[in-house]
């Protein structure tokens, strides 16, 4: 058995150049054939090919539907050898009126969801086209465009559609092609028909000027665009982002908790998913304030309800959702579109340029197709006259000859006749010759003539193209056109929160187990010295106030922890509370370590560079580091902000200008005084240097710097207190054991903190079981630094005093 072999010419082809035109072969096949919409009708090819088919296979808006599976088998069939999916996919889209803002086709079943959910099978659903889809074939049939073989050379397909409608602009479109992709948004089809209208009247027409008729992106599911330079960049250019927002509603329920109502979502934004996003952001404690969120969307419209607590402020968690999630979204607008099959970006004036250059041309061609129809109907009239002039002597040709082409021959010869007019005189029907019959064909003929002489005059005239154009378009605006959907409104995303937050006074405690709140100054009234005070927090068992500071929403606070390190958050972060509320667990709002604890709390109102924090540790260390070294984004994050040694804590941190006395004060009634500048600057994660030196068992619990016409303010735990001249703490060198601030006894208890205060001010105590009192320093008595005291708060048994705080007295409360 001999095998034949078929060795065939071998060519040698360099593989670089043979890669990099199939490449540019396959690009170009996606670019025109799959991924962009041609300029004309805003189509690609597969939405062409499956309205086209569907009027073919008579799937009109006023037929009964047919199931999909028939469409997409007429389409792959016929016209698109690709996947069923790919056509199906098309057609769900185009019957989406949530994206798209007219929809093409005509869906009846489930055709899927703003929630995400896919449509049901092909099989399933059926479809047909809308009524607006059918402008797009409108006058089809009367060779307004041009056609050209389908895959398999079997059958013709339009290369674009008529399209009655502007419809890249009107529904949009979107494809990746290869190396390129175009995202047009969708529009309003008033607004449209009227830019186009007036950019027929003036061709001259700016896009500046287009766009007080064409405003901007009208996007089917309404919502928000929040300020115009997105748009006019997009109409200028071709590119552009448009900044898209849900539309809310804020409320208040009866029992006082507001509530935020969602009720239009930005454009193709997944319901489901923002809901679950929205739940993520709670659970996981990035956004607080949210007690409850459910969807209650039905067939009447969107309605996601976040119920909030009755102290969160509504304005700020709303700013925080926009951040955080898909409420707030952004259209990069890519106008691409097929111009003589090569893709441009093209301005908004350009796209309507090449629209009413398209209209132009079918209305050319659709009347010179009727003009052709209507001068062969004349040619058949004008023989049919001359056949009545000589009726008579053409009846007895006619039954003289042998057969019918005898007698077409005789005709042509005898009456200078053309073929088909000869036929038409041939196939007349005997009841056309009685008198009104012939009457008619004169009168058409008349008409008919009239009717070419119009034809005739509207190509020869472009301004009667044009007319024609702007008639048909004002038709469809008359039918068709809605209210716009999308509010444009100004830019409001960059409003920092604080601008949302009332600035005011405000008092944040912190306790022993990390609860924190805040209050406004004005919840506590002034009491006299050694009153009983009021409840200032709710505390659990066992737990109790030990920092507390006077300071303004819109500040900074920084909260140092033991472990040397420091944490930033705003003063309207922290959640308001109500005065016998326990507060808020600060793990909620800071990511603290299983045994770190915040030990002071500093308001910062702007990070200057001449301006220090002064630290000091249980140990006695000290150091001081420029403010400006803890200005940064890593808000609640935390920055190191001192290196401790093993067994020592932070206890205390002071903003100063690097030129301050510092007063330290122990637990045992010792204290200190030097001068700031006996320490250096140091960077963030240096140790420091001593401060004071600590006898025995004891640890320091406070420190502050010295103003001139001051007295030093000590308070010990079993509420005893007075103020001291700071004239008495004469300046010493740093490292030193420090002089006898005030007498320790059983009686007093320990010392639990010092303060430097002016007789303008006012203090506030807190005890380990939340009471608080609030009275005028000027009620305490100055005395000398070797004394007990005397009674500034009375204590019930087992209750001690916890923290101690100072501030200015304000006009208000005078």
């Amino acid at each position: 058995m001999t095998e034949t072999i078929n060795t065939g010419k071998i060519l040698p082809v360099n593989l670089e150049d043979e890669m990099k035109n199939s490449y540019i072969d396959y690009a170009m096949s996606v670019i025109v054939m799959r991924a962009l919409p041609d300029v004309r009708d805003g189509l690609k090819p597969v939405h062409r090919r499956i309205l086209y088919a569907m009027q073919e296979a008579g799937m009109g808006s006023n037929k009964p539907y047919k199931k999909s599976a028939r469409i997409v088998g007429e389409v792959l069939g016929k016209y698109h050898p690709h996947g069923d999916s790919s056509v199906y996919d098309a057609i769900v889209r185009m019957a989406q009126d949530f994206s798209c803002r007219y929809v093409l086709a005509d869906g009846h079943g489930n055709f899927g969801s703003i929630d995400g959910d896919s449509a049901a099978a092909m099989r399933y659903t059926e479809v047909r086209m809308s009524k607006i889809a059918e402008l797009m074939l409108q006058d089809i049939d009367k060779k307004t465009v041009d056609f050209t073989p389908n895959y398999d050379e079997s059958l013709q397909e339009p290369s674009v559609l008529p399209s009655k409608i502007p419809n890249l602009l009107v529904n949009g479109s979107s494809g990746i092609a290869v190396g390129m992709a175009t995202n047009i948004p969708p529009h309003n089809l008033n607004e449209v028909i009227d830019g186009v209208l007036q950019m027929i009247d003036n061709p001259e027409i700016t896009v500046e000027e287009l766009m007080q008729t064409i405003k901007g992106p009208d996007f089917p599911t309404g919502a928000m665009i929040m300020g115009r330079d997105g748009i006019i960049s997009a109409y200028k250019t071709g590119r552009g982002a448009v900044k898209m927002r849900a539309c809310t509603e804020i409320t208040t329920l009866p029992n006082g908790k507001p509530r935020i109502t969602v009720t239009e979502l930005p454009y193709q934004v997944n319901k489901a998913r923002l809901v679950e996003r929205i739940a993520e952001l709670v659970r996981d404690k990035t956004i607080d304030g949210i007690t409850d969120l459910n969807d209650e969307s039905d067939r009447n419209g969107m309605s996601i309800v976040i119920d909030l607590r009755r102290d969160a402020n509504p304005e700020v968690i709303l700013n925080q959702l926009y951040q955080h999630t898909q409420l707030q979204e952004t259209f990069g607008v890519i106008m691409l579109a097929l111009v003589d099959g090569r893709p441009r970006i093209l301005n908004l004036k350009q796209v309507l340029h090449y629209y009413i250059k398209h209209q132009e041309d079918v209305i050319r061609r659709r009347t010179q197709y009727e003009l052709t129809k209507a001068q062969a109907r004349a040619h058949i009239l004008e023989g049919l006259t001359i056949a009545l002039d000589h009726l008579d002597p053409i009846i007895k040709t006619i039954r003289d000859s042998k057969n019918g082409d005898s007698a077409k021959e005789v005709l042509m010869s005898d009456y200078t006749l053309t073929e088909k007019q000869a036929q038409a005189i041939l196939d007349l029907r005997l009841q056309r010759l009685t008198g009104l019959e012939r009457e008619k064909i004169e009168n058409e003929y008349l008409e008919i003539l009239d009717y070419i002489s119009d034809l005739q005059n509207i190509l020869a005239d472009e301004q009667k193209i044009l007319d024609i154009i702007k008639e048909e378009l004002s038709a469809v605006k008359a039918k068709f056109g809605d209210a716009r959907r999308t509010q444009i409104t100004d830019d409001s995303s960059d409003v920092d929160i604080a601008d949302l937050i009332a600035e005011e006074d405000v008092v944040i405690t912190l306790t022993h187990n990390n609860y924190i709140k805040r209050i406004p100054v004005t919840t506590y009234r002034n009491q006299k010295r050694g009153g009983r005070g009021v409840t200032g927090m709710g505390t659990k068992e066992e737990d109790y106030v030990e920092n507390m500071i006077i300071t303004s929403t819109h500040n900074t606070i920084l909260f140092f922890t033991n472990k040397g390190l420091v944490y930033q958050l705003k003063g309207y972060e922290i959640p308001e509370s109500g005065r016998t509320a326990k507060g808020t667990a600060i793990v909620n709002l800071l990511p603290l370590a299983k045994e770190e604890t915040i030990t002071a709390i500093i308001p910062i109102k702007e990070f200057s560079k001449d301006r220090y924090l002064f630290m000091a540790t249980r140990h006695g260390i000290v150091k001081k580091t420029g403010l400006s070294e803890f200005d940064t984004n890593r808000k609640k994050t935390g920055l190191i902000a001192l290196s401790l040694k093993e067994n020592d804590e932070l206890i205390g941190v002071k903003l100063t200008d690097g030129n301050r006395q510092i007063i330290i004060g122990t637990r045992d009634g010792m204290s200190i005084c030097f001068n700031e500048q006996d320490v250096r600057p140091m960077g963030r994660t240096a140790r420091g240097v001593i401060g004071i030196k600590l006898k025995g068992e004891d640890t320091v619990i406070g420190m502050d710097n010295i103003r001139d016409d001051c007295e030093v303010l000590t308070v010990t735990e079993h509420g005893f207190g007075k103020r001291t001249a700071t004239s008495e703490y004469r300046t010493q060198t740093r490292g030193g054991i420090g002089l006898i601030n005030i007498k320790v006894t059983e009686k007093t208890g320990f010392v639990i903190g010092i303060k430097v205060v002016d007789s303008q001010q006012e203090f506030m105590l807190i005890s380990t079981e939340g009471i608080v009192i609030r009275s005028n320093i000027e009620e305490v008595s100055v005395i000398g630094r070797n004394t007990q005291g005397v009674k500034m708060m009375n204590m019930d048994n087992n209750d001690k005093v916890a923290a101690l705080a100072a501030f200015e007295i304000k006009e208000d409360d005078k």
